[in-house]
């Protein structure tokens, strides 16, 4: 269970089931996006009768699956929903009329839904006769569980989350321009299938060189859709037999440089690679302003980004506090003076105060997963 401050406080049973709706709506992960995951538990007597989570981006929400898989009749039930049930005609039609068509006595929920649309179930449910407790979760936890749904209302850009995988000793490689492999295989198939939930994958020009990376998925199921992969290339000199121009056709590649030369776009337009020209930072001229990227992503209807490095890119996205999410894999390994460190001195000027713990660590095989959100006021 999270350890975040709850707006209500909820009994056991409550809070275990409630809980249960969480965990599930997570099976929802790369498929349902840019629709939030939901997880929705029935319960009668004591005993739970029916649940369901949003499985795939247009089918059934949670409730109404819930509601259909259901082994006994649900009038008289609590639903237990992750997110306050929606009140709209979409894809779907509004789960509080579903809910209170089936007889739903009580409905418990986690967050509030930020839409401006879809939001206003809870209201409508009391409308209705139906005892409604929540939201239980206050924001913090909100964004932790739907970070990019939340993110989209209130925010010009894509959500970002900034992934490193680090020795001990905060190194991400042994030396300068060399592929170090840091964690194990049960953390690169976690790594694989966080990249089913993003809409692209970014990395800058020294991690395309010295780890030659494909950035896709091919570990995992594939998610709702294959995954965009974005190069920042300030000179647009990446090798045309690198590894992440293979399967363009499936994953998509835009190459971020400042310069879009005639014949640079045609060699690698012409292989499916998309060139994307964008200003140069303002301290320097040599890279490309992050901001300028961000809102070019945004335009191409990126709606989340995850960035994989390397540590030049991972510390220019922190000093401009463009970070929302950091994923850290640490390996129990250290090293030493000559590893390359994964914050930069630019780091320094980070504020951390502004990052607090999104879930409690993960261990996958001999490696743990660190996950931090950044606090938004």
């Amino acid at each position: 269970m999270h350890s975040f401050p709850r707006l209500v406080q909820l009994n056991r049973d409550d809070e275990a089931y409630l809980e249960r709706a969480r965990v599930i709506a997570h099976q929802g992960w790369g498929k349902v996006h840019p629709n939030p995951m939901v997880g929705c538990v029935l319960v009668k007597n004591g005993h739970i009768i029916g649940e369901g989570y949003h499985e795939i981006f247009g089918g059934p929400h949670a409730e109404l699956l819930a509601l259909e898989r259901a082994r006994s009749e649900p009038a008289g039930a609590t639903a237990y929903v992750s997110l306050e049930p929606c009140n709209h005609f979409g894809k779907t039609p509004p789960c509080t009329q579903a809910l209170v068509r089936a007889g739903i006595r009580r409905v418990v929920f986690g967050a509030t839904d930020p839409g401006i649309v879809s939001a206003g179930g809870a209201g409508a449910l009391r409308d209705a006769g139906v005892q409604v407790i929540g939201p239980v979760w206050g924001d913090r936890e909100a964004r932790a569980e739907n970070p990019f749904f939340t993110h989209a209302v209130r925010h010009q850009r894509p959500f970002v989350a900034l992934k490193l995988a680090m020795s001990l000793d905060a190194k991400i490689a042994s030396a300068s321009g060399v592929r170090t492999r840091i964690t194990g295989t049960e953390a690169e198939r976690e790594v694989h299938r966080l990249r089913t939930g993003f809409d692209s994958i970014m990395v800058g020009a020294g991690t395309v060189r010295a780890d030659n990376p494909r950035l896709t998925t091919r570990l995992v199921p594939p998610g709702r859709e294959p995954v965009k992969r974005v190069l920042l290339m300030p000179r647009a000199d990446v090798d045309i037999t690198s590894a992440v121009l293979e399967d363009t056709g499936r994953f998509p590649v835009h190459i971020f440089c400042l310069d879009k030369e005639a014949n640079v776009s045609m060699q690698f337009e012409s292989s499916g690679v998309h060139i994307e020209q964008v200003a140069a930072d303002s301290g320097d001229n040599s890279l490309l302003d992050l901001e300028a990227v961000l809102g070019r992503c945004h335009e191409l209807g990126f709606r989340s980004v995850l960035c994989e490095g390397g540590a030049r890119l991972a510390a220019g996205l922190l000093k401009l506090s463009l970070v929302d999410r950091l994923y850290l894999f640490i390996s129990p390994r250290a090293l030493g003076g000559e590893g390359v460190p994964g914050f930069s001195e630019d780091a320094n000027h980070t504020d951390w105060d502004n990052y607090s713990a999104a879930c409690r660590p993960a261990a996958f095989g001999t490696d743990t997963l660190i996950t931090l959100d950044r606090i938004v006021d």
